[in-house]
Order: C-alpha cells, then sequence, then structure tokens
C-alpha cells in the first residue's frame, strides 16, 4: 500500500501552500473525543486535493482548523506561510471557504451576495461590481443576477457559493462536501465549475465522501478515517495498489458459509483477494482468461443470484484499508 507522500516525494511543485503539521483536535467533555489525531499534509501551489472518508472521520475539523473557524489542539497550520492560530486575519485574505451547508445571504440577490463579499475584502464600489459582473458570467449565473438565493436550485446556488468565495482572489479553495445534496446534472456542472479555477491557479482542497468525485477531480487524494491519513497517493496509484484489475461482485441467496466460498475462490488462480459484503462477496482479480466463468461455478454451490463485474475504485481502496464499507 502507498505510503503518504509529500509534494516534494510526488513529483508536484516542492513549496507547500498548504502546511498542516501534527495536527490534533480533541473536544472535551464527560467522554473526550478526539476527532483529528496527528494529520500531516502538505498540498502544492494549484493542485487539487481531496481529503476522502466516511461522515466523522475528521476531514470537516480538519478544514475547519484550516480555515480558522476552530482552533486546534495541538499541531500547526500555515496557509500561504500564515500560521492560522497566530493570523487568522491575515489568512483569511489566503482562503475561499465553501462550507457544507448553504450559507448565502437570502436578503440579497445573487449579484449581491458577490458584491458585497468584494466589498467586506476592501474593493473599491466600481472593483467590486466588475469582479461581480466577471464572476456572474464565469458561473452562468448572469441571467440570474437579480433573483434571490431561495429561487435558485441546489446546482446554481452551490455555483454562487464558489463564485462568491473566489471574489477576493484567494490563493486555496477549501470545499466541504460541495455535492451534498446535488443531483447527477448539478455535480457534473460544480466538477466542471471546480476544474476551470486551474486557470486561475487557485490551489483547492476538498472534502467528500463519494469516491468518484475525488477520482474526477483530484491530483492526489488522502483518505483518512478516526482522524488520521490512512494513505495518500493519486488517485490511479492508489486503485492499483489494491492488486487487481477486475472486481466480481457476487450476490448469494445463502451467506452463512460465505467464508467456505471465500476460501475456494481464494485459491482460484488469479485472485487476489476476497472480501465480505452485505450479501455477498467481493472479488479481486487479476484479468484471466476463464476466470469467471471458474468463480461462478464455485459461488453456484451457495445461489449465486447476480455478479456484477467492474474494474477497483477508489471505495475498492477504502473497504480494503477499513475492512468494512463507507458510513453515512
Amino acid at each position: 500500500m502507498a505510503v503518504p507522500q509529500g509534494p516534494v516525494e510526488s513529483g508536484l511543485v516542492s513549496e507547500s501552500i498548504v502546511d498542516i503539521r501534527g495536527l490534533r483536535k480533541v473536544y472535551t467533555g464527560k467522554v473526550p473525543v478526539t476527532a483529528v489525531d496527528g494529520i500531516d499534509l502538505h498540498v502544492a501551489q494549484g493542485e487539487l486535493y481531496g481529503l476522502l472518508g466516511p461522515n466523522g472521520a475528521g476531514k470537516t475539523t480538519t478544514i475547519s482548523i484550516a480555515t480558522t473557524r476552530a482552533v486546534p489542539t495541538a499541531g500547526t497550520v500555515r496557509i500561504a506561510g500564515v500560521d492560522v492560530v497566530a493570523h487568522p486575519a491575515m489568512a483569511r485574505r489566503a482562503i475561499g471557504v465553501v462550507p457544507q451547508y448553504n450559507t448565502l445571504d437570502r436578503s440579497c440577490t445573487v449579484a449581491e451576495n458577490i458584491r458585497f463579499h468584494c466589498l467586506y475584502f476592501g474593493m473599491s464600489g466600481v472593483e467590486a461590481r466588475r469582479r461581480t459582473a466577471e464572476l456572474l458570467e464565469q458561473f452562468r449565473l448572469h441571467d440570474r443576477a437579480d433573483a434571490y438565493p431561495q429561487q435558485l436550485s441546489g446546482g446554481l446556488a452551490q455555483r454562487l457559493q464558489i463564485a462568491r468565495a473566489i471574489a477576493h482572489h484567494p490563493r486555496v479553495l477549501f470545499l466541504d462536501e460541495p455535492s451534498a445534496g446535488l443531483d447527477p446534472q448539478s455535480r457534473i456542472a460544480m466538477w466542471d465549475a471546480v476544474r476551470a479555477l486551474r486557470s486561475e491557479d487557485i490551489t483547492v482542497v476538498l472534502t467528500t465522501h463519494y469516491m468518484e468525485e475525488a477520482d474526477e477531480l483530484c491530483d492526489r487524494v488522502a483518505i483518512i478515517d478516526h482522524g488520521r491519513i490512512l494513505v495518500e497517493d493519486t488517485p490511479a496509484a492508489l486503485k492499483a495498489s489494491v492488486g487487481g484489475d477486475k472486481l466480481y461482485d457476487l450476490h448469494l441467496a445463502v451467506t452463512a458459509d460465505r467464508e467456505r466460498l471465500a476460501q475456494q475462490l481464494r485459491d482460484l488462480g488469479g485472485v487476489t483477494g476476497v472480501e465480505p459484503t452485505e450479501d455477498g462477496l467481493r472479488v479481486l482479480a487479476q484479468t484471466r482468461e476463464g476466470l469467471l466463468p471458474q468463480v461462478i461455478t464455485a459461488a453456484n454451490a451457495y445461489g449465486l443470484r447476480d455478479v456484477a463485474t467492474a474494474e477497483p475504485t477508489l471505495e475498492t481502496v477504502f473497504i480494503r484499508l477499513t475492512g468494512r464499507d463507507l458510513r453515512e
């Protein structure tokens, strides 16, 4: 399995614009909860970086600390060289944030949400109007400039949040679960908007539990769970690390003896791994002629209902690392 890499080792620009070292966050109470447990993270200028994992893994807490909304128990976070705890106001000038939930001002129009953000960050009235018009065009919102946020679809509202977040020309944009609640068409449009930020040299750090999203967008990803980074690499390298290029999901009528079937499958040439699923087994294998019929023959004795074939995904990597499905 790949080990965590920094920008230097992965061949990216050596200077980290996001530099997190030894980050810990413990919420005190009757039963203390460790949300982040010693994270080291280094993101290069211009990189699109993903933090993946189930809900409650520590992703949002990490982003909250990096964007000055929470204070760490230990460790340091520097954004563009600025310590976010020692100099939060200075750090915020280099940061754009799209939180997990809609924070648009419902009493302001689409255009006003952007323009007032520009004014807040010190732009003149003329500059703010120019930047607003530019962003309305860039995010295809110009025809909704006079609408109010509650009149927008989820996808349009998310595009507006991104437009507002980059209005002051931040160097790093943090996106926390950007696809949550979006339909497939809106999600694809949002992905296109995020990809387009490369032309503005904006570094993007996003959190998600949608594996497809990370695979589509990110240069590098880190899988995080229980407040720790389990593995970090490019999506392609992580998928290659599971040791197979075919995935067979077997849905069985009888699951009581599935460990016996799992052992039979492991003995087949080309099979590199077998994992239990809710209603059967997941088989990871190298491509080999005649293997699928052998898998089906073995599974038929256990009431094979269906078999689905796919390539390994980032979700496959996650399950191999943790031995369980993603928590929702």
